[in-house]
């Protein structure tokens, strides 16, 4: 699976152009109609990236956002909009917005925009680790032409730890990484996908006990040598 998208589109066909041909660049994309479904998937769901128009029935896209960043969601967003006040664009930066394109919007440009929030905030779209390569864009992991096959959760798990490497992190920080608010979070399973990623990345993996765990650096591991 790509990178998850969420799109929040009350024009219906403009939201299906948009599921489709970011489900062809690659992303794996769901698309709602207004706010409150919006918070509902996010509640249940989590994603990489919110495209959001402004314009939305009951609830705007800045109040939405807005209601997001109160609950902790830091989610790279971009918003859509056909306004041309310029204080609305700059009440969606203070929220936390980290991009905006206005409509009618070039799908091209917006292709180039989204990877380009994705690099800015998750980090680079590869990493090659061990004789491993981490491909973040497909959430897929190689040793040369070989898939190694990680469920999701693993794979959020090792996304969070190399976004965060030389860092220690926290088991509760990991737990509302890789379960929703609507889920609860099992610390059990957590070890044993800590033992998973161990088994290709042994000695990058460190285990802090008490705290978390941390992925070391390369640095880090000449020193020990």
């Amino acid at each position: 699976m790509g990178q998850r998208i969420l799109i929040v589109e009350d024009d219906r066909l403009f939201n299906e152009t948009l599921c489709d041909f970011l489900a062809e660049a690659g992303f794996e994309v769901m698309g709602v109609h207004d706010a409150r479904s919006a918070l509902e998937r996010c509640y249940r769901e989590r994603f990489d990236l919110y495209l959001l128009d402004i314009n939305l029935p009951m609830q705007s896209g800045l109040e939405l956002l807005k209601s997001l960043r109160e609950c902790g969601d830091e989610t790279p967003t971009i918003f859509l909009t056909s306004r041309e006040d310029r204080s609305s664009l700059i009440e969606g930066m203070r929220y936390g917005a980290d991009d905006y394109l206005r409509k009618p919007v070039d799908l091209e440009e917006l292709l180039l925009r989204i990877r380009a929030v994705l690099r800015r905030c998750i980090g680079p779209e590869s990493y090659e680790i061990g004789g491993y390569r981490i491909d973040l864009a497909r959430h897929k992991v190689f040793r040369g032409e070989e898939e190694i096959e990680l469920g999701r959760k693993v794979f959020a798990l090792l996304v969070l730890l190399l976004q965060h490497r030389g860092e220690t992190v926290s088991t509760e920080r990991i737990a509302t990484t890789l379960w929703s608010t609507a889920e609860e979070a099992s610390y059990g399973a957590i070890r044993v996908y800590v033992t998973q990623l161990k088994k290709l990345f042994a000695p990058y993996i460190v285990n802090v006990r008490g705290v978390g765990y941390r992925f070391e650096n390369k640095a880090e591991r000449e020193e020990k040598r």
